[in-house]
């Protein structure tokens, strides 16, 4: 099938394309204009170069390669695609905190469904073994405190551990407020990678799991501390990566930094905030082309879209 065959093929009336069972739905300004999303259970993307808020993500008429990699994407996964769109197109209406909620209850949906299992059954997991350092190294100088992840050999997957230790820590920077400035920041070759995959899923149900988050979100922390926070990434800075870091009031990253939210294609969405964080950044249109394409982007495409502050050598950990 030709791509000009691809595009002509979806452009029946959105809504029976989507209840015909249609996981993506592709058109353009020329053959339609821009549709209430509402809850329309496929992924709308439109084909423009301009900025047109009817759908869940443009794409240029002339990226033929961005646009096939968010179709594969939707069509190997369509379920947590269809739940991601989703839930980000009401995410303007609510509040950080019911963003978290909402985020978390649809994790957990995703976590029991047919996709995740089939990405866990694929995954071989390594026994998971503790380490033998803090996950996250704590210095006060004056004013400042500065929050290190630090499993360089795994460039800082966020796993179980790191989660906790780093919400006792900003949970401190939130009751003294003799800390005035945060600072985030990671050892080794990466800021942060991802969740640890080791880890995914090994909670007993998804419903525990959902609590966990809840009572212990260092993403919540992040956005209370949003003004006396600023982060220095590096490497790969995804998932987690760079879903906590968008919660602070500033983001250096170094040259070499890397952005991406991957999780789609385990059959998830972003679980560490993302959902909220980022598309105050960029906008809920490129978050879905983020987490969509599965592909990262550099440091320039970030600091030109706005989901970093400042790119400086200096932010190497």
């Amino acid at each position: 099938m030709s791509f000009s065959q691809f595009v002509a093929e979806r452009r029946d009336p959105l809504w029976s394309a989507s209840i015909a069972g249609a996981g993506v739905v592709v058109t353009d300004l020329a053959s339609r204009a821009p549709v209430t999303l509402g809850h329309l259970p496929a992924v709308v993307i439109g084909l423009t170069d301009s900025a047109a808020d009817g759908f869940d993500a443009v794409v240029s008429p002339n990226d033929e390669a961005t646009l096939a990699a968010m179709c594969s994407s939707v069509e190997t996964h369509p379920i947590a695609a269809a739940t991601l769109v989703n839930l980000l197109r009401g995410g303007e209406s609510r509040s950080v905190a019911d963003g978290l909620v909402a985020e978390s209850m649809a994790y957990g949906l995703l976590q029991a469904g047919p996709e995740f299992t089939e990405w866990r059954t694929s995954h071989r997991a390594k026994p998971v073994v503790a380490d033998r350092h803090p996950a996250v190294l704590l210095d006060r100088v004056d004013t400042t405190l500065t929050l290190t992840l630090n499993r360089p050999s795994r460039h800082n997957a966020f796993s179980a551990a790191m989660r906790d230790e780093l919400f006792e820590a900003l949970s401190l920077a939130v009751v003294d407020l003799t800390i005035e400035r945060v600072v985030l920041t990671g050892n080794g070759p990466s800021f942060c990678s991802g969740g640890d995959l080791d880890e995914f899923g090994s909670r007993p149900d998804p419903a525990t799991a959902h609590l966990v988050r809840l009572t212990r979100s260092p993403a919540a922390l992040m956005h209370h501390l949003t003004q006396r926070t600023s982060a220095r990434v590096h490497g790969a800075c995804l998932g987690a990566g760079i879903e906590l870091p968008a919660f602070a009031r500033r983001i250096v990253a170094a040259p070499d930094a890397i952005f991406g939210l991957p999780e789609i294609r385990l059959g998830l969405i972003p679980g560490a905030g993302g959902t909220v964080s980022v598309p105050r950044r960029i906008g809920r249109q490129r978050t879905a082309l983020l987490a969509l394409t599965g592909e990262p982007i550099d440091a320039t495409t970030a600091l030109r879209w706005g989901l970093i502050d400042e790119i400086s050598s200096a932010a190497t950990g």
